[in-house]
């Protein structure tokens, strides 16, 4: 026969020890949701580097054009949206690089803030109109990777020495590349440093590292040069001695062959201007991208044609 004293000595020890564990659980939980990565959504992919650099594995970072497209021409999907309306922080560009943003952030509904990662650039003007490509000078990178710091820390406080060490990292490394670049581009003859692309992507950097840069196409990708635009540019290539033409991924390769056709000047490579290469590519992080291109220019402008 069963003792029922003893079972009920038994269940009056198991239910406090079940009461316990349940609460243990529900007092764990607030832990969880405060280590849950923040949502960041970037413009563009070079944006979305810099802040992964910077935040590393306190944020989720999502970017809205990716690797080798056109932020120029995009046309934002639902998925995007989605992603906007879903991000607690937005960072974009500014300097109305993104014209469509404005447009997806105001439709997604989206309540989070907006920051602009320019702010504190001063821009340059390209035929009266802002260049936004202001990643192109690497003090201007140092300006973007301070700015995204500063939100994401006020954001995230209890990692803000954390992110801020990963700052000062990746500022070394900018100002640390920024000195070996002009340490190389010194060493250039005057005459060997005015180069085409195909568009006017890289003012910032012309005017970092002294060099100059002609484009059949303005600052955005969306204009079409008329044959007068070009005589004048094979006119001005040729007035200005180019050292080398450079196709960009991403645009279409068709009018700088064009132009190596009408001039003999040869094609130096491929630069990467507004996004970074897809994966497997030279140019999947702003690092990697700014080494590439220098690498790029200096062995075309350090090669005869």
């Amino acid at each position: 026969m069963f003792n029922h004293n003893l079972i009920k000595m038994v269940k009056a020890i198991r239910l406090p020890m079940i009461f316990s564990l349940i609460w243990m659980g529900a007092a764990a939980l607030p832990a969880q949701a405060e280590t849950k990565p923040l949502r960041i959504v970037a413009s563009f992919s070079i944006l979305g580097d810099m802040i992964q650099e910077i935040v590393g594995e306190f944020a989720v970072v999502e970017t809205i054009v990716g690797p080798d497209a056109d932020a120029h021409l995009y046309q934002p999907n639902i998925s995007d949206a989605r992603a906007v309306a879903a991000a607690e922080l937005i960072f974009v560009n500014g300097l109305d690089f993104e014209t469509w943003s404005n447009t997806l952030i105001s439709e997604s509904g989206t309540q989070a803030d907006v920051h602009i990662a320019t702010k504190g650039v001063d821009p340059l003007l390209v035929s009266g109109d802002v260049d936004p490509h202001a990643w192109n000078s690497i003090s201007n990178g140092v300006i973007y990777a301070n700015n995204i710091a500063d939100v994401v820390m006020a954001a995230l406080p209890q990692h803000a020495a954390a992110i801020d060490k990963n700052r000062q990292e990746y500022v070394k490394k900018l100002k640390a590349l920024d000195k070996s670049i002009r340490a190389a581009i010194s060493a250039l003859p005057k005459d060997r440093r005015v180069v085409v692309t195909a568009h006017d992507a890289f003012g910032y950097l012309a005017q970092a590292y002294d060099l100059t840069f002609l484009a059949p196409v303005g600052i955005n990708t969306e204009a079409e040069p008329s044959a007068k635009d070009l005589a004048n540019l094979i006119t001005q290539i040729q007035t200005n001695r180019a050292a080398a033409l450079f196709v960009e991924n991403i645009t279409s390769p068709v009018l700088i062959e064009q132009l190596a056709s009408e001039t003999g000047l040869q094609i130096g490579g491929r630069l990467f201007s507004d996004a970074l290469s897809e994966r497997g590519g030279p140019a999947t992080s702003y690092l990697k991208m700014l080494k590439h291109n220098i690498s790029t220019l200096l062995t075309a402008l350090q090669t005869d044609n």
